[in-house]
């Protein structure tokens, strides 16, 4: 009882440590790309915009989050689990918040399975929900950096090294997401790739490592997938389209807002490209850094105005990226407190 009582603390200064590094290493993208574009006029287009098209864009973005709630719904109901959309919703808030400061996806998957286990979803049910819709996600994201990519050969702003560059991060994104099909045929085979692959990992982290718990995961990770067959798999991927359609309508009608109408071409590569980038950068939390800069360089590149492009990047992250952040911060801390008081309540009676 007295080791856990020191290592608590210990654990929660360091996770409120990396949330204020964060916090400044975001005030410092946001505080420097101003200076890269024209801020005086800039701050003309943030006062002429028609904000009720940015509240707009604000229920654009919920829309975002509950897609992705129920494409986590529709994997627990394939496996007899019963939860609500909110609910759901409520988990990927808060897994991805502490997924921003705590492990990147790992970390978040890793919530969202303690979180899960806290409703009374299975283990086994549990991770596949936490890692199965984020592997879905990736195909319109994957479609939408295409139709980018595309936009940028059409108009002759894309370069032989740029397309092979891109071409490349598309294939280890398939790879990283779809390449754990192929132990579906290979179980055996897989189990030595993946056993290899985290001995090595643990070995270079100096932790402990143990293959039967390894192979447990992959019994359960592919015999969670064949659950996804006779068309199960389509709801899921509906909600993670839906993810990204949302997001994506929501940086369109803050162009609108901003008086800008712009072209969807030059829409999908500003928005896939930087995105594609920030997956590729795992290491960077939020993809801080690596979203705002990139998007400034190709919106600007494409003809977007520098006042218009600064305001649109910097809107559009307060509302899908900040704003979601600290809200989910907050919500994990209510999930905590409940959690924490109905297990009172249990012990006392």
């Amino acid at each position: 009882m007295e080791s856990t009582e020191e290592t608590n603390p210990v654990k929660k200064r360091k996770t409120w440590q990396i949330f204020i590094l964060i916090i400044i290493l975001g005030l410092a993208v946001n505080l420097i790309l101003p200076r890269l574009l024209n801020l005086n006029e800039a701050v003309t287009v943030l006062k002429e915009m028609i904000w009720w098209l940015v509240l707009t864009a604000v229920v654009s973005e919920s829309l975002v989050y509950l897609s992705y709630g129920y494409s986590l719904k529709a994997v627990l109901d394939i496996q007899g689990h019963n939860l609500s959309v909110l609910e759901c919703t409520a988990i990927f808030l808060s897994s991805y918040s502490i997924g921003i400061v705590a492990g990147g996806w790992v970390g978040s998957a890793a919530t969202t399975f303690g979180l899960f286990a806290q409703k009374g979803v299975r283990k086994s049910n549990a991770v596949v929900a936490g890692l199965l819709p984020s592997m879905l996600a990736n195909i319109p994201l994957i479609l939408i950096a295409i139709a980018g990519i595309i936009t940028l050969q059409v108009t002759g702003h894309l370069s032989e090294s740029q397309l092979i560059q891109y071409s490349i991060f598309i294939a280890l994104l398939l790879v990283f997401s779809f390449g754990y099909l192929v132990g579906l045929a290979f179980p055996k085979a897989a189990f030595k790739v993946v056993n290899w692959a985290l001995w090595n990992w643990n070995r270079f982290r100096n932790k402990p490592y143990d293959p039967e718990a390894t192979q447990m995961r992959l019994n359960i990770f592919i015999t969670a997938w064949k659950q996804m067959g006779k068309g199960n798999w389509w709801r899921p991927l509906l909600g993670t389209v839906g993810y990204y359609c949302f997001d994506l309508l929501m940086m369109y009608l803050i162009f609108l807002a901003a008086g800008y109408k712009i072209n969807l071409g030059i829409l999908f590569a500003g928005y896939g490209l930087p995105l594609l980038l920030a997956k590729m950068a795992f290491i960077v939390p939020g993809g801080l850094g690596v979203i705002e800069t990139s998007m400034a360089a190709l919106f600007t590149s494409l003809g977007v105005p520098d006042d218009i492009a600064l305001v649109v990047i910097l809107v559009y992250r307060l509302i899908s990226f900040w704003i979601p952040v600290m809200i989910g911060f907050l919500v994990y801390f209510l999930i905590n407190r409940k959690q924490a008081k109905n297990n009172r309540v249990y012990s006392e009676s």
